[in-house]
């Protein structure tokens, strides 16, 4: 005996996923997400495979993959060619990446703070702060 694969609309594939149903038809839009199916009544119909794929797409987002790079991770997946070491490599390059952010995150707070420390807080108007960032 076959199971009938369960069918979700958008907003009980959004609720599930924890990701907003404007979202989801906007991962449809960029192709992240494939054209779901229509029921006889036109509504969208989605599977637990596009569950999953949502799933995964929410996660890597939170990890702060692009889109882009999702869409190559999902691209591996889709034409089943994932190998851990493609996968290692966009996943190390992303952690490169974000070591950046971190490096010029940490320079920005510091520059920050220095100008925050040189700023008397009165309410006149010299102020260090916009004296430096006026500054070519």
């Amino acid at each position: 005996m076959h199971s009938i694969p369960k069918q979700l609309s958008r907003g009980t594939l959004a609720k599930r996923s924890g990701v907003n149903s404007e979202t989801v038809r906007y991962y449809e839009k960029i192709s992240l997400l494939p054209e779901p199916v229509r029921s006889a009544g036109g509504h969208r119909v989605y599977r637990e495979d596009d569950l999953q794929r949502l799933c995964f797409i929410r996660r890597c987002r939170e990890m702060g993959f692009s889109l882009e790079e999702i869409r190559g991770l999902l691209s591996l997946v889709d034409r089943q060619q994932v190998s851990c070491k493609r996968v290692k490599s966009i996943a190390d390059e992303h952690l490169r990446d974000i070591r950046t952010k971190i490096s010029d995150l940490k320079k920005m707070e510091k520059t920050l703070r220095t100008l925050s420390a040189s700023c008397s807080g009165e309410d006149v108007p010299e102020c260090p702060i916009i004296e430096s960032l006026q500054i070519n």
